[in-house]
């Protein structure tokens, strides 16, 4: 699998432009503009830049990690450092809307470069991307010819700082705009959770789970073709409780029904439940209920 270390080493892959700064690149189809177009295909690559970029239209087949990007709208694309992307010659672009790539180094030193990492969307699969309205694509649009003046003019000692400080900005408008979706996409969401119970209850039913042990929510999320951190990030807005949590609060119910069996140890139950170590089960029963699991069995009991 190719890797590209540069963002200059990256754009002439694709075919583009050379940038205009060595670790920052900005195209904008703004009024009767037209973006470049990228190769027709790629086989899978790599590289260490991030990527945001609103396209018009897409069809086609491209996949981002192990996902295909399918549907048909305007979406906001976020692509992290050394995440996997090919495409093929089915895939069209419209040429309209805005593409900017940075290198990682480009953040080096600031305070975007820590903040960056706390936003679940660079990790989100294209299929995860964010749809816009008509007026939050003009906001966004607005932010990006900001950028594209700097990026554009002759560039100073203060240009990186403003272009930070717009990318920061834009950052922040996403990060709102994605919580708007999860909440205006409940339907999407109550799926979503309705899937990952019902792993759950898979991963139970099979009988394997003292053998393989429980599946990791990367795993899960495999499963469901969705990210682990949108995964967990909707169900966050859906119910309150991370998927880890949600994974805890299923093996301590399952837990209680197998406790009420005098035959089995706790030893056992921890086994047959997927825990590796007996001691940590007992640790999170008794974190989750207050009791340990044998103060749980003497308690059903007396009642």
């Amino acid at each position: 699998m190719k890797h590209f270390k540069t963002l200059f080493s990256y754009l002439d892959y694709l075919e583009l432009p050379r940038p205009e700064h060595p670790l920052l690149s900005v195209f904008n189809s703004k009024g009767d503009g037209y973006l470049p177009c990228p190769r027709e295909s790629s086989p899978p690559i790599t590289n260490d830049c991030y990527s945001i970029s609103l396209k018009k239209f897409v069809k086609g087949n491209l996949n981002y990690g192990r996902t295909k990007f399918d549907f048909a709208n305007g979406a906001l694309i976020f692509l992290a450092p050394r995440q996997v992307l090919q495409w093929d010659s089915s895939v069209v672009f419209e040429q309209k809307g805005f593409s900017i790539n940075f290198h990682e180094d480009f953040l080096k030193g600031t305070e975007l470069a820590q903040q960056i990492k706390k936003y679940g969307f660079f990790a989100y699969s294209v299929n995860e991307a964010l749809h816009l309205s008509p007026k939050e694509e003009r906001l966004i649009e607005s932010i990006v010819e900001n950028i594209e003046i700097e990026y554009q003019n002759n560039q100073d000692e203060f240009s990186k700082d403003i272009i930070i400080s717009q990318l920061s900005t834009l950052f922040k408008y996403a990060n709102r705009f994605y919580e708007r979706q999860f909440l205006n996409r409940k339907e999407i969401s109550n799926v979503l959770l309705e899937q990952f119970n019902r792993q759950l209850e898979e991963c139970f039913e099979s009988g394997q789970l003292q053998e393989k042990g429980f599946p990791s929510i990367e795993q899960i999320a495999d499963k469901m073709l969705v990210s682990q951190r949108y995964l967990s990030d909707t169900l966050k807005k859906e119910t309150g409780k991370t998927t880890t949590e949600h994974i805890h609060l299923y093996l301590i119910n399952e837990a209680k029904n197998i406790l009420l069996q005098p035959n089995k140890s706790i030893s056992e139950v921890a086994y047959e439940l997927g825990f590796e170590y007996p001691q940590y089960f007992s640790r999170l029963f008794k974190k989750q209920e207050g009791i340990s699991p044998t103060e749980f069995r003497k308690l059903y009991k007396m009642n």
